[in-house]
């Protein structure tokens, strides 16, 4: 379990990592790119877990959001120079390999979670499970996007995430409402997504910041 002062602490290295980051235009370049594709895997895991006739107004809303945030964090990149990181290939991301198998390894370890221990199957497994990985997601982007905005704002950064914040809170309300309309047990099944999650985004950050000092001058 973490402790509000462990949690301060983790908070607080998190920032001293940022810092690092945007000190070297490279390396910041890399940071929003890496960003801005984890959203856009966000919006391509939505589309594959729709069905193909009945599709709620929310999952559409919820897929277009996500790819404007994508973009959206492109064009922020675009305010450190021209030419900056212009695909996702590995050279223009951090952590490459883990980064683009982020959602996917979350999403078969709650896929595979609600098929042996919940039984669920078909359509209701991929709902299910798009949910979960989303929510996970979510709690991940309502802790990470905050702080970042809170380090832009006092190097008095022309960046801006605030945007993207406001939304990302706005589906985590929605998710956990579209939870709990899904099983009873909801929150048991968001505590085993938000704890898979947290080992991913350990190894994840882990290997940021080993190429953060590789890279760094």
């Amino acid at each position: 379990m973490i402790t509000d002062n462990n949690n301060d602490i983790m908070v607080t290295n998190f920032i001293d990592q940022l810092d690092t980051i945007i000190d070297s235009v490279d390396l910041h370049a890399r940071w929003l790119n890496t960003l801005s594709m984890l959203e856009n895997a966000g919006a391509r895991k939505i589309k594959q877990c729709e069905h193909p006739v009945f599709v709620p107004e929310d999952i559409l809303k919820h897929a277009a959001e996500e790819s404007r945030h994508a973009w959206y964090l492109k064009k922020q990149l675009r305010k450190l120079g021209a030419g900056l990181c212009p695909t996702y290939e590995p050279q223009y991301l951090l952590a490459p390999l883990t980064s683009m198998r982020y959602l996917h390894r979350l999403d078969v370890l709650v896929c595979r979670y609600l098929k042996t221990e919940h039984d669920f199957r078909g359509d209701k497994l991929k709902y299910s499970a798009y949910l979960l990985v989303t929510y996970a997601i979510e709690v991940r982007a309502d802790e990470l996007y905050p702080v970042y905005q809170q380090v832009l704002r006092s190097r008095k950064s022309s960046i801006s995430v605030y945007n993207i914040i406001t939304e990302e809170q706005q589906h985590l309300a929605s998710m956990e409402e579209q939870l709990q309309k899904l099983s009873l047990k909801w929150k048991e099944l968001c505590d085993y997504a938000c704890n898979q999650e947290a080992k991913l985004y350990e190894e994840w950050r882990s290997e940021v910041m080993d190429d953060v000092g590789r890279l760094v001058v």
